[in-house]
């Protein structure tokens, strides 16, 4: 019977791209497309608020997300 245990620790998170007040906006999911600036992320790090343009606070997947504006959207 062994003696020792093979035990792994967990894997540092990945830093996160966003930092508080970063324009972004949805590259995918259901709501694909919508403007947002970055607030912060959640407790699970794999979500974060951002302030819609109508002044709404959501959470969305962090891989949902991208920076700036998309192309195709005129400012």
């Amino acid at each position: 019977m062994p003696t020792y245990l093979n035990v792994q620790t967990a894997a540092p998170a990945a830093p996160c791209l966003f930092h508080q007040g970063d324009p972004v906006y949805l590259a995918k999911g259901s709501y694909q497309g919508t403007l947002g600036t970055f607030l912060n992320l959640r407790s699970d790090a794999k979500w974060a608020d951002i302030r819609e343009p109508d002044e709404t606070i959501r959470a969305h997947p962090v891989e949902w997300l991208a920076a700036g504006v998309p192309a195709n959207v005129k400012q």
